[in-house]
C-alpha cells in the first residue's frame, strides 16, 4: 500500500476525493467537513478539495440580505468547510534552496536531486520537485495556486473558515520551514522559545490576512529561476488568509525525527509532540 504514495499528487487526490464523496453519501447527516493532513498528504488534500468544491447556489435578490460573508464561498462536497490544517507539508514544493534540508543546501546536489527524484519517488517526486510537464501544462503545484480547468483549488481553500499550517522551524530533514509555512526566506520570524507551558514546542504563531495578488499560473520561468517560481507559489497561496503555527523540537533527543514527532506518528516513541496535537485540538473549530 505504501507504494500508492508514489502514484502522483493528482492521482492520490482523485482517490481521496472519491473516498470523501462515498463517505458523505453513506453519512448524509454529516453537515460539516474538515481536513487534517501531514506532509505530502497536505498537497493531496489540496488537490482533493479542488475536485470536491461546489460553488454557492444562486440566491434570489430578496435572500441576499440574509447571507453572511461565509455563505457566498461555496462548499466542499455540499458540506460546510471548517478547518483545513496541514502539518509539515511542502506547499512550495521541494525544488528550491534548502527546501529539502537533508540535501544540505548545496545547489549542485539540489539540482541533481530534481532531475533524478522520479527514479525513486516516481510521479509524486516529479510533481513535488516541479519537474512535471503533463501535455505542456505548467507544473501541478503551480496550477494548484489557481482555479485551473475544472478544478477549483483556490476556491476550495477559500471555502474553509480557517486554514492552518504547522511547520517545523528546524531539524525536519524532509520538509523545510519556508515551504511548510508558506513564507519567503525574509518572512521567516525570529523566535525566542516556547510561547507557553501548555504548548512547550510551539514557538511562534501568527495570523496573516489574505492578499490580492494576480493569478500565478504562467510557467514560463519554471526552468530559469527557482526563487521567482517559489514567489509565484507564495503569492498564489496567500490570496487566502492563513494561521501559521511554528514548532521546534530543538531541545528534544528526538529532534532529528521532527518530521514525524510533530504529528506523533508512533505514539510509543514520539509522544513528545503531544502538545502540538493538543494545540490543534484546542483551536479546532466545530
Amino acid at each position: 500500500m505504501h507504494r500508492l504514495t508514489l502514484d502522483g499528487i493528482d492521482v492520490m487526490g482523485e482517490r481521496l476525493a472519491q473516498e470523501v464523496a462515498e463517505i458523505i453519501k453513506r453519512r448524509p447527516e454529516v453537515q460539516k467537513i474538515s481536513f487534517v493532513a501531514h506532509s505530502i498528504g497536505g498537497l493531496v488534500a489540496r488537490y482533493a478539495i479542488g475536485r470536491l468544491y461546489e460553488p454557492p447556489k444562486r440566491k434570489t435578490p430578496k435572500d441576499i440580505h440574509l447571507l453572511d460573508a461565509h455563505d457566498n464561498v461555496g462548499t466542499i462536497c455540499g458540506r460546510e468547510a471548517i478547518n483545513f490544517i496541514t502539518i509539515a507539508t511542502p506547499h512550495l514544493g521541494s525544488r528550491g534552496n534548502k527546501q529539502v534540508p537533508f540535501l544540505f543546501g548545496i545547489t549542485a546536489i539540489e539540482k541533481v536531486a530534481s532531475w533524478v527524484v522520479h527514479w525513486i519517488f516516481r510521479r509524486t517526486g516529479k510533481q513535488v520537485f516541479m519537474m512535471d510537464n503533463d501535455e505542456g501544462k505548467p507544473p501541478l503545484l503551480l496550477r494548484m495556486v489557481n482555479d485551473y480547468d475544472d478544478l477549483y483549488f483556490m476556491s476550495g481553500l477559500r471555502a474553509f473558515k480557517r486554514r492552518v499550517t504547522y511547520a517545523n522551524v528546524g531539524y525536519d530533514h524532509i520538509v523545510g520551514w519556508r515551504t511548510s509555512s508558506i513564507r519567503r526566506n525574509f518572512e521567516l520570524p525570529k523566535w525566542m522559545g516556547s510561547l507557553s507551558e501548555e504548548y512547550p514546542h510551539v514557538v511562534y504563531e501568527e495570523q496573516s490576512k489574505a492578499s490580492n495578488n494576480e493569478e500565478c499560473v504562467d510557467g514560463s520561468l519554471v526552468n530559469d529561476d527557482f526563487e521567482m517560481l517559489e514567489d509565484k507559489l507564495v503569492r498564489g497561496l496567500t490570496n487566502v488568509s492563513w494561521e501559521r503555527v511554528d514548532v521546534s523540537f530543538h531541545n528534544s533527543i528526538l529532534r532529528f525525527a521532527a518530521h514525524s514527532v510533530i504529528q506523533v506518528k508512533l505514539s510509543f516513541m514520539q509522544s513528545e509532540g503531544e502538545d502540538v496535537i493538543r494545540h490543534m485540538i484546542d483551536h479546532f473549530l466545530v
